[in-house]
């Protein structure tokens, strides 16, 4: 999809020499030690940006659910460099409960409520992105 033109900036990303896709298992990846990057067991990363499911509590699949909770997301962070950045992209407005786990594993969390046209050109709609950053 993001090789053919099918995402935005797509193939803007993969022709960049330092993408690279990886095709794989997200949540097993991000709940095990070696990480993301098979090719380099424990590397650590900039920025992890996602966009799986509904939002942290409309799940599409219910084995997701524990990257949500403290211990999921504290593995994940560990996937992180020092400042390093998890963006969660959400369909539902901001999730008091959830932010207050995300702020027990981050140094500062913030969600941001992006408003815009939907496909239709009817009405507007509203989702969350969630933003935190891993302590230096």
């Amino acid at each position: 999809m993001a090789r053919a033109g099918l995402a935005a900036a797509g193939k803007e990303l993969t022709g960049d020499p330092r993408c690279r896709l990886v095709h794989g298992d997200f949540f097993a990846m991000s709940a095990s030690a070696a990480g993301f990057d098979q090719n380099s067991p424990a590397r650590q990363f900039d920025a992890v940006l996602l966009d799986v499911d509904h939002s942290p509590r409309k799940l599409l699949h219910p084995r997701h659910a524990a990257l949500y909770e403290p211990e999921g997301l504290a593995r994940l962070a560990g996937h992180l460099r020092p400042g390093g950045v998890f963006a969660l992209w959400s369909n539902d407005p901001p999730d008091e409960a959830f932010e207050r786990v995300l702020a027990e594993i981050f140094a500062t969390q913030k969600s941001h409520v992006v408003t815009f046209d939907n496909l239709r050109g009817d009405h507007d709609a509203s989702n969350t992105v969630y933003v935190a950053v891993k302590a230096d």
